[in-house]
């Protein structure tokens, strides 16, 4: 009864992106194939486990299209779900012989960027690969901000304009906010954390006039340039690329065109370092 909020979000799967991303980096990093599935394993438990937090964080209803887990069986249960869960993860990982990895795991923060240390000592490979997670964390970051409030597939999964019901501070709203100091409109609906949808369209409105939306694929196509670069001064990697390929939305993206692109994950617990 204690795993049923997991076992419930677990029963539908995302994309199972960061899955991809492990294989990706380990065309690298080589990690023997049992230290790579329990690294895998635990990266999907505190991933999932973590996703049922933030619902109850944010107070959102949908995720993955489906009522959120809290609202099915109650924030306590979830929050005590979650909370077995990651140490079960702990647990998972004591099964590696590595007192190194104990220590990487309570000291790391952001998932993708804990996959590829725990990947790193678990593996005699010299090169670091650290700088690249942390550029595709920026990236994923300010991508799932941007489709929050521009994509009908992410309103789809999560409810619409999701990010201006929570009161979140996110990266387009931020920019928008600092580019016209002088109108606080935008400011003042996102402490209302509005639920009506016509006000979420004029906050979005808000934030086209500032050409919040173009500046952050401005900021995106940056980022992606440099995961590119970084990509090919390690060496080069296909699965790496092809992954980039499926997270680009091109600058010329038009409102119509990037209504129809989907999220590829939800990013909590990654840390953006990038500043609007």
């Amino acid at each position: 009864a204690l795993l049923e909020p997991y076992k419930y979000i677990s029963s539908n799967p995302g994309k199972e992106m960061r899955g991809e991303l492990i294989g990706a980096f380990n065309t690298w990093i080589n990690v023997p194939p049992t230290e790579l599935a329990i690294i895998t394993k635990v990266i999907k438990m505190l991933h999932t486990s973590s996703l049922l937090v933030d619902d109850i964080e944010d107070d959102s209803v949908l995720r993955r299209g489906e009522p959120v887990a809290h609202k099915i069986f109650g924030v306590p249960a979830t929050i005590n779900c979650a909370n077995y869960v990651y140490f079960l993860a702990l647990a998972e990982l004591t099964t590696i012989p590595n007192p190194k990895m104990l220590t990487i795991f309570t000291e790391t923060g952001g998932l993708l960027r804990l996959a590829v240390k725990l990947m790193q000592a678990a593996s005699d490979c010299p090169v670091d690969h650290v700088r690249l997670v942390e550029l595709f964390g920026i990236h994923f970051q300010i991508r799932d901000d941007y489709l929050n409030l521009q994509s009908t597939q992410y309103s789809a999964n999560k409810g619409f304009c999701e990010d201006l019901t929570e009161g979140k501070f996110s990266f387009p709203i931020i920019h928008s906010i600092r580019t016209d100091r002088s109108n606080r409109k935008l400011l003042n609906i996102l402490k209302q954390k509005p639920t009506e949808p016509e006000l979420k369209r004029y906050a979005v409105g808000l934030m086209n006039a500032t050409n919040t939306f173009e500046y952050c694929r401005e900021r995106m196509a940056y980022y992606e340039h440099l995961i590119r670069e970084e990509i090919r001064s390690l060496g080069g990697n296909e699965r790496l690329e092809k992954i980039v390929n499926k997270l680009s939305i091109p600058l010329d993206t038009g409102d119509a065109q990037v209504r129809n692109f989907v999220p590829m994950f939800s990013v909590p617990g990654e840390v953006a370092n990038e500043k609007s």
